[in-house]
């Protein structure tokens, strides 16, 4: 159940140059699932909309976000110290279902900011997983935790660490195959990863990325266009913020 409460803030650190992890203590962790987001509350008043984040990790009683600082918001929130309280509300939308990858090798692909959602997913998966991760360069933020839960693969935009290129220059330079793929990052990427998928004849699991004002469905501004008609505005349409952010990929269009 979707709740807004304050949350005291446990850690803070910078990870790479404009990304940063927060640890927040707060009872959103009993309902949130992997895939899922939260929308976190400026103090400014002059700031009325939230900013939606992606769990990276879920704990006993807290959270982890790792974000990028876009705007004022963000870095508003990147000078938040230990003991600190913010506003934030969730956990929403939906997750990736873990159950459709019992008994199948699964392909966790990420980029960029799509990347710290794959952490917990990657933990919660039991079975076979291969991770592909995409990067700008060297500055790798989550490697190591990613390394610990299965073979990792990294491209990066520059050459410096891995493939020169995009995640699925990775998979095929590294002879890489899968029966399943749940996907968070760029719509670029994300629309690679489905077509990769349809050639391989393989389903695909994707989370959108999108701005977001409500976070709940009310105000359609996070709208994508859909292969069915959606029953909420009875046209082909799909809020990403509450029929998503998790989509299976052959559902929508990018």
């Amino acid at each position: 159940m979707k709740r807004k409460e304050s949350a005291v803030v446990l850690s803070q650190e910078c990870l790479a140059p404009g990304i940063f992890s927060m640890w927040l203590s707060t009872g959103i962790a009993e309902e949130a699932v992997p895939g899922q987001f939260v929308s976190l509350y400026s103090r400014d008043g002059s700031r009325l909309l939230p900013r939606p984040l992606s769990l990276c990790e879920i704990g006993e009683g807290k959270i982890r976000l790792v974000y990028r600082v876009a705007g004022a918001g963000t870095a508003e929130f990147s000078a938040l110290k230990t003991g600190d309280r913010i506003s934030v509300f969730g956990p929403l939308g939906n997750g990736f279902p873990l159950e459709e990858a019992r008994g199948k090798r699964v392909f966790l692909i990420g980029g960029g900011i799509g990347i710290p959602p794959m952490v917990e997913i990657a933990k919660r998966l039991s079975g076979e997983k291969v991770l592909v991760m995409g990067y700008r360069d060297e500055r790798m933020f989550l490697k190591e935790e990613l390394e610990q839960t299965g073979p990792f693969f990294a491209a990066t935009e520059d050459g410096s660490f891995g493939t020169k290129g995009n995640v699925l220059d990775a998979v095929r330079e590294n002879g890489l195959s899968a029966d399943l793929i749940f996907a968070c990052g760029p719509a670029p990427m994300l629309r690679a990863v489905k077509a990769y998928a349809k050639e391989q004849g393989i389903p695909a699991w994707i989370s959108m990325e999108e701005r977001m004002a409500c976070g709940i469905g009310a105000c359609l501004g996070c709208v994508c266009e859909s292969r069915d008609v959606d029953g909420h505005s009875h046209v082909k349409n799909k809020r990403i913020c509450k029929d998503g952010p998790v989509f299976l990929a052959e559902e929508v269009e990018l």
